[in-house]
């Protein structure tokens, strides 16, 4: 998978991450690809703080994964700095391929280039398939998420 390169998202990669978020029962319900104002305001905040990277995993010209990386610095376990992976996204034609994997090690690659002490990441209760794929990459369910909508 030498083709692949993982760079910066930028404007113009929008309908195609909008579209990967969108692709399953979950962001369905929750997405709307039909109008990008809101997620150009977001990538443009997002763009304008050093401690989030939103990525894109480009093949032959084509945005074909996503993911964001936020590093939060902290008090706990002696000052540390965290990292926490949201928004993975795979394109349908790339599931299987190894794409995931190599997006994740990228997260982890970076977090250590950070000087992160800690990598985490929330998967929706429902999402089997991933936690698996997250526990193969070495991640550990320890601990239980909660989320309230304000």
């Amino acid at each position: 998978m030498s083709d692949l390169e993982i760079r910066p998202a930028v404007p113009g990669d929008l309908p195609s991450i909008v579209a990967m978020l969108a692709d399953d029962p979950l962001g369905a319900q929750r997405e709307s690809p039909d109008d990008l104002a809101p997620y150009t305001a977001a990538l443009a905040r997002l763009a304008d703080d050093p401690n989030q990277h939103v990525v894109v995993a480009v093949r032959e010209g084509r945005v074909v994964g996503t993911l964001q990386l936020t590093v939060i610095p902290g008090l706990s376990r002696r000052g540390s700095t965290r990292s926490v992976v949201e928004g993975v996204r795979i394109h349908a034609d790339e599931r299987g391929s190894g794409l995931g994997t190599q997006l994740i090690v990228w997260a982890i690659d970076e977090s250590r280039r950070q000087n992160c002490q800690l990598v985490q990441l929330t998967s929706d209760a429902t999402r089997t398939d991933a936690h698996r794929f997250y526990e193969r990459l070495g991640f550990e369910a320890s601990h239980v998420g909660f989320k309230m909508s304000i």
